[in-house]
């Protein structure tokens, strides 16, 4: 009797349902607490080190004296802002700022326009020797800026264009246009075939399917080049200090220079403009920011 009993207990007790929590089960890519906490380690780490340089600046261009980098710990007790009130008010920062917006927003207009509707003429349109052309557009990345410099000096001389912004604008063209061309045709792969086609049956010339639906498409990709363009401008410093003669049509990266000299090096000052330089720069890239990233990977791949 005891023996039924038992087997009888036995077995109810298997029947009874386990009271043990049950074991979470982690979705497909939800990272664990540990995981979540490297990563996050890794990019504080990441930014500290992309953000240093930028606030070591800073903190020496407070230095009011031009060997004060060698000793920076003593800064901190003399830290002033007049290094920037020099910069602006008894140097040529403001000629310089008007000649680099010129000469960049020149560069980033008309390098945008020009290399866009080369893009799209290669990426719709099946002319003879459309493959080669683009490969002659990326050879002429090839060349060192030493070898340039001398026949493009001689081409403007003849044209009359030293010590004009538009020299150096269309300069600066021939640099930026063949990558923003290569750039704007792999993005324009991406964009349906079938949109230009609509755009015919609706009686648009292939010029007006081009800014009326493209375009509008492809302002990630616009955004892309027309950074580059710009930064391509505003950053340059050997075709401006060989082609610009004027100290009042010098960029901001010929500017510095001045502080320079063969026997002195006045470092506060090129701190400090360093720094007012950086300004419009941060402006350009925070109105373009939004559609830049996409750009960057839309045209990396087609379809």
């Amino acid at each position: 009797m005891s023996t039924t009993t038992q087997l009888t207990s036995s077995a109810a007790a298997d029947q009874t349902p386990s009271t043990a929590a049950p074991r979470k089960v982690r979705r497909r890519g939800e990272k664990s607490p540990g995981a979540s906490l490297a990563t996050h380690g890794v990019l504080v780490v990441a930014s500290l080190i992309a953000l240093f340089p930028v606030a070591w600046l800073v903190f020496l261009s407070l230095g009011p004296d031009k060997d004060d980098y060698l000793h920076p710990g003593g800064i901190l007790g003399k830290m002033t802002f007049d290094n920037y009130v020099f910069v602006l008010r008894e140097t040529d920062f403001f000629d310089w700022l008007k000649s680099t917006l010129v000469v960049s927003l020149g560069t980033t207009v008309i390098g945008v326009m020009v290399a866009a509707t080369t893009g799209y003429a290669v990426s719709r349109m099946r002319f003879p020797g459309y493959k080669k052309f683009m490969w002659v557009l990326l050879v002429t990345q090839m060349f060192p800026i030493a070898v340039l410099i001398v026949p493009m000096y001689q081409i403007l001389s003849e044209l009359q264009l030293i010590d004009s912004y538009l020299g150096l604008v269309l300069v600066y063209c021939s640099t930026a246009v063949p990558y923003c061309a290569w750039l704007l045709k792999g993005y324009f792969d991406t964009i349906p075939f079938e949109i230009d086609e609509a755009g015919r049956v609706d009686g648009l010339t292939p010029f007006g399917t081009f800014a009326r639906l493209i375009l509008p498409l492809a302002k990630p990709g616009l955004a892309v080049a027309a950074f580059y363009s710009f930064i391509t401008a505003f950053g340059e410093v050997a075709f401006a200090s060989t082609f610009m003669l004027s100290d009042t049509k010098y960029t901001f990266a010929v500017g510095l220079q001045s502080f320079v000299s063969e026997h002195d090096a006045q470092r506060q000052y090129m701190a400090a403009t360093a720094v007012l330089i950086a300004v419009p720069v941060s402006v350009f890239f925070y109105l373009v920011q939004k559609n830049l990233v996409t750009g960057l990977t839309a045209g990396g791949t087609k379809g």
